[in-house]
């Protein structure tokens, strides 16, 4: 798969937590949203992916409750040694909503829920 269309570069594909707590989200091929070439790119599994680039944030309440009350698919949801939530995915291939519309309602539900939590300044 490649960053050939505008869902692929621009919608959130999931999000990743670094051990500051600061998270970042990432389109289809795991790059920050908005980068349309995965050259350069580094893997989200590392501790701080992308950390020379202003795209990680911490948000108040953001915690792994809050997220299981999001993510109810625990297969979506990837955990540290420690147990902690670091990546959250909002589709997998089968409930991909370009593929398979049918699953657009519950992919922007998920949006609308992360979109309520604030920054900490």
């Amino acid at each position: 798969m490649s960053l050939t269309d505008f869902f692929r570069i621009n919608l959130p594909y999931g999000m990743k937590k670094n051990s500051s707590g600061d998270w970042f989200t990432f389109n289809r091929e795991y790059v920050p949203l908005g980068w349309n070439s995965t050259r350069n790119s580094e893997s989200i599994y590392e501790e701080k992916p992308y950390s020379e680039y202003p795209v990680h944030t911490k948000f108040k309440g953001l915690t792994d409750k809050a997220i299981l009350n999001i993510i109810t698919d625990l297969e979506a949801i990837k955990r540290n040694d420690d147990g902690e939530i670091e990546v959250v995915f909002f589709y997998k291939d089968i409930t991909n909503p370009q593929s398979h519309p049918k699953y657009w309602n519950e992919y922007f539900e998920k949006i609308k829920a992360f979109s309520k939590f604030e920054i900490v300044e």
